[in-house]
């Protein structure tokens, strides 16, 4: 089998902003919806194993169909705000859509399912249409709320029997069984004193238990258990006293409900319940009594039974102190129980590892944007990336080569910039320095402090005098912080860290010194950061401040505005300079390309002036112009567009015109971003990566000829699959700047040379990046030799 031209590298994507979409199965594999897709992660491997595409709108919940022999899962349920369910099946170790179902009106919040008879799989959902329904291949079963809610469904089936029993919770503070049996069973569960927000079954031998979390901070754990023939007859005896029983019928056998115990412990609302799974030992199933729970008030806990007297308790606490942050939407317990998992408000997902200590300690789990990344950019070494996005974040990522293992992992290991305005676009301006723009429309630059470059070191592997060589060290600030009501990050040097103690002798200079404004703690690090730190401990100070402008021209020198390049009509969508810095090209919105050269150095001569550009009886596109760039040689740039074609041109000298040199390559779907590969293919022809609006990369390479018109100078070399392809609109794409795969290359000790592997890693290999609305940032590996 010939070697496959791109293979994903990385995945960086966040949870979604829902309770139920997270879950993890048996076989060790953590499903969650982001955006309109479910990713698949490993969390042994640090690396998302799969993307499902096939839901229109938000995924909303997932949920794995658990098999009775504990063994790994081969199908999933999700549900999305396209009002429909999808099952995914595993066929030849890939997940492929196998059924659909649709009659909802609403959005689909809650899902479960179970193997019935035959193997056939009954899946439960609710939805915001007030109604709950049963499927088997098909709908069978509605059960309408009214103008009530049902926020969680969880199916099980009857001691004894293979009739399945469902539990719903919902705003109306009751929890409902329903058996389809005998005409039907409804049964209604009352104590909590507000919205359920999860429910949860597990089976314990002969019995059932039913655990409900409320926002009225509670948790109740419910008993289901038979009633054998003469229990269920006796009469009350009112001369003893016991907990209240809801006893129901189901074909002659009789089975009753109460309430085994009343969880109190979180502070906030509790958004989930998750039971440890059932697991085989010494050949026996058998159900540990562990019940995890995630609340609003940023915790997570693990209750159990004490061994002596039965009464639940609380075993361990974990979670969040302090911040900005909100509190966790849900949680999951590993199938072995070492680790356990929660999803925060901004889809960041925190992961506790239990040591050999037995110890619980935060381990290390993918991160990404929460909304549409809008623009990445990798620094001048290539050794790491740089993306903004909607969710108003810089984030920071690069390999990590974990000691245990000799894979290098992509990870998020800082948060250069938290701001309040959505990101827009990026650019990197020096080994350790970038410019950001957001709706505020201000430009801001921002420089590593000493602790990230510090950790960057130790996590990357590179060396630190190295790494300090290249900036200037002796003015580095310590780190960040941001004032409060802020929107700029301040720099934080060392003397700021001294702890003050002018409280103690009751001396303060201004009302601001009673409260200290620097949350920043430095930390060294050998490992990518938890989500609370990369939110507290890894912002950078913000270099300069600039003035309201449109499109400036700017020294990294000075950081003072240099010229002004008025040319367009509407908003400038892309630029690029030229690789030898000659020539700078705009696109932008009015379908338009400006070209502006560089001016000799003279005084009273302006530094760039427009030397060419299209217009409306010359345009070369006929809609909006997204994305450009340049070939490496700068003999040519590359345009492309809404109206779904990418062209290449160049300036003739004599008179001074954009004139296009290769044949129309039409690319069947809006062309939204498009760059070109920074090397030269073996036959000297140039590799161009095109993205397009339905989230697909296409490679093809490009050679000039003199008659371009019969379409033979495009050549179409690979593409995105459906499983490596974004969900959405592909907004940038990035090539590394150097040849290899990042973590491949420079591995023996001291940056000693690798001889021919590290050769052979160069002529084979190149990396590309792409930020998408998908809210994800891609990594791929192009294999050259294969094109």
């Amino acid at each position: 089998m010939a070697a496959p031209v791109i293979e994903t590298c990385h995945v960086a994507c966040c949870a979604n902003r829902t309770p139920n979409v997270v879950s993890w199965g048996r076989g060790g594999i953590i499903a969650f919806g982001t955006c309109t897709s479910v990713a698949l992660y490993d969390p042994q491997e640090r690396r998302v194993v799969a993307v499902l595409n096939g839901h229109t709108g938000r995924v909303n919940t997932v949920q794995w169909v658990h098999r009775d022999d504990c063994a790994p899962e081969s199908h999933l349920v999700s549900g999305g705000s396209d009002n429909r369910l999808i099952v995914w099946e595993c066929r030849n170790g890939k997940f492929v859509q196998v059924a659909e179902c649709k009659g909802h009106t609403g959005p689909v919040c809650a899902v479960d399912a179970i193997y019935v008879e035959d193997s056939e799989i009954l899946v439960a959902s609710s939805a915001s249409d007030s109604t709950v329904r049963l499927w088997l291949s098909q709908c069978l079963h509605t059960v309408s709320f009214g103008s009530s809610f049902v926020m969680d469904v969880s199916l099980a089936l009857l001691p004894g029997s293979r009739v399945p029993i469902l539990a719903c919770g919902g705003d109306d503070a009751q929890v409902h069984l329903y058996v389809q049996s005998n005409g039907g069973v409804t049964k209604s569960l009352q104590g909590h004193e507000d919205w359920i927000r999860g429910v949860a079954w597990a089976s314990l031998g002969g019995e059932l238990l039913l655990a409900s979390c409320s926002q009225d901070c509670l948790i109740r754990v419910w008993r289901l258990c038979a009633k054998s023939g003469t229990d269920a007859h006796i009469e009350d005896d009112h001369t003893t006293i016991r907990m209240k029983e809801d006893v129901f019928e189901v074909k002659e056998r009789v089975f009753a409900v109460s309430l085994e115990t009343v969880l109190a412990g979180h502070e906030h609302w509790v958004y989930g319940v998750h039971w440890q799974p059932a697991l085989y030992k010494g050949g026996e199933l058998q159900q540990p009594l562990g019940l995890l729970s995630a609340s609003m008030d940023k915790t997570m806990i693990i209750w159990a039974p004490e061994e002596g007297s039965g009464v639940w308790v609380e075993q361990v606490r974990v979670g969040e102190v302090g911040g900005n942050t909100l509190g966790f939407y849900g949680c999951q317990m590993s199938p072995d129980g070492s680790m356990i998992v929660a999803h925060a408000f901004h889809g960041a997902l925190h992961l506790w590892c239990k040591e050999q200590d037995k110890e619980v300690r935060p381990g290390v789990v993918i991160s990404g944007h929460f909304n549409a990344v809008q623009d990445l950019s990798w620094d001048p070494e290539g050794e790491f990336i740089l993306s903004v996005g909607s969710d108003q974040t810089t984030r920071l990522f690069t390999p990590w080569r974990n000691q245990d293992t000799r894979q290098a992992t992509w990870h998020e290991i800082s948060r250069p910039q938290i701001h309040g305005y959505d990101m827009q676009c990026l650019a990197t301006v020096g080994r350790f320095q970038f410019v950001s723009g957001a709706d505020e429309k201000v430009l801001r630059v921002f420089q590593a402090p000493r602790n990230f470059v510090e950790n960057f070191a130790n996590i990357s592997g590179t060396s630190r005098e190295k790494l300090f060589a290249s900036s200037d060290s002796a003015n580095l600030p310590e780190g960040a912080s941001t004032p409060a009501l802020g929107l700029s990050n301040k720099a934080v040097f060392q003397g700021d860290l001294a702890p003050k103690n002018k409280e103690e002798e009751g001396q303060f200079s201004s009302v601001s010194d009673q409260y200290q404004e620097s949350y920043f703690h430095p930390l060294i690090m050998t490992e990518p950061p938890p989500e609370d730190h990369l939110l507290q401990n890894t912002l950078w100070p913000e270099a300069s401040k600039a003035e309201h402008a449109a499109v400036l021209l700017w020294s990294t020198a000075s950081w003072r505005q240099l010229q002004t390049l008025p040319c367009h009509t509407l908003t400038v969508t892309q630029m690029a300079f030229s690789p030898d810095a000659q020539l700078l090209l705009a696109v932008s919105r009015d379908r338009t390309v400006s070209l502006w050269r560089r001016n000799p150095l003279t005084p009273n001569n302006p530094l760039f002036s427009l030397h060419a550009h299209t217009g409306k009886d010359t345009a070369i596109h006929s809609r909006i112009i997204w994305s450009c760039d340049w070939s490496p040689d700068s003999k040519y740039f590359v345009t492309s567009s809404r109206d779904k074609k990418v062209k290449e041109s160049r300036d003739s000298v004599l008179p001074p015109e954009i004139k296009p040199c290769s044949s129309i390559l039409d690319v069947g779907d809006s062309a939204t971003a498009v760059a070109f590969c920074p090397f030269l293919c073996s036959n000297n022809s140039y590799l161009l990566a095109v993205g397009l609006e339905c989230g697909r990369i296409l490679l093809y390479k490009w050679s000039p000829v003199r008659e371009p018109a019969g379409g033979h100078d495009w050549s179409s070399c690979g593409e995105t699959d459906i499983l490596q392809s974004h969900a959405l609109t592909v907004k940038r794409l990035r090539w590394r700047p150097r040849p290899g795969r990042v973590g491949h290359e420079n591995n023996r000790p001291g940056g000693q040379d690798g001889g021919e592997g590290e050769a052979e890693e160069k002529d084979s290999w190149v990396q590309l990046a792409s930020a998408s609305a998908d809210h994800s940032v891609k990594i791929f590996n192009v294999n050259r030799r294969a094109l």
